[in-house]
C-alpha cells in the first residue's frame, strides 16, 4: 500500500495520521508505565519508580527515537499538543497522593502536584546531570530535590 493511500484514509491526511499515531503512542506509553510503577504505597515511591521506568521506556522506544531524529518537525508539535492532557492526569493523581501525606506548612497540594508533574515529565525526557539508570541517584533526586520542599517528613535519600 502506498503512503498516499494510507494518508487518504484519514480525512485530515498526513497531519491527522501523525496526530492519531502520536496520541495512541502516548496512551500506550503511559499504560505500560502504569504497569511498571505498580501499586506504589506513597508519593515518594510513585515518583521514584515513575522517573526510572519512564526514562528507560523513552530511551528504549526505537520508533519514537527514530521519529524524533528523522521527523522532529512533525512529532514534537503533536507531542506538545498532547502533553497538557498528560500533565493534568499526572497532576490529578499527585493531588490525590499528596492529600495522604503530611505537607510542609503553606504547601498547597494542587500547586505542588502541578510542579511535580511537570518536573517528573521533564526528568523522564531529559535527565540533565542525573543518572536515572541508578536507583540511588533517582532516590536522591526525588527525596532531596523534588519532595524536600513539599513533604514535612521527606524520607532521607
Amino acid at each position: 500500500m502506498s503512503r498516499a493511500t494510507v494518508y487518504r484514509s484519514f480525512p485530515g491526511g498526513r497531519d491527522e495520521l501523525v496526530s492519531a499515531a502520536v496520541t495512541r503512542a502516548v496512551v500506550d506509553f503511559f499504560a505500560a508505565l502504569d504497569e511498571d510503577v505498580g501499586q506504589a504505597a506513597d508519593v515518594t515511591t510513585l515518583l521514584e519508580r515513575g522517573i526510572v521506568a519512564g526514562h528507560r521506556r523513552l530511551g528504549d522506544h526505537a520508533t519514537l527515537q527514530r521519529a524524533l531524529r528523522d521527523e522532529a518537525d512533525q512529532i514534537v508539535p503533536q507531542l506538545a499538543s498532547v502533553m497538557p492532557i498528560v500533565i493534568e492526569l499526572l497532576r490529578t493523581e499527585l493531588v490525590r497522593r499528596l492529600t495522604d501525606e503530611r505537607l510542609r506548612p503553606g504547601v498547597q497540594p494542587a500547586e505542588a502536584a502541578d510542579l511535580l508533574a511537570r518536573l517528573t515529565l521533564s526528568f523522564m525526557g531529559a535527565s540533565g546531570t542525573w543518572d536515572l539508570d541508578d536507583p540511588a541517584a533517582v532516590r536522591r533526586l526525588v527525596r532531596g530535590q523534588l519532595l524536600s520542599g513539599v513533604l514535612a517528613d521527606t524520607p532521607q535519600p
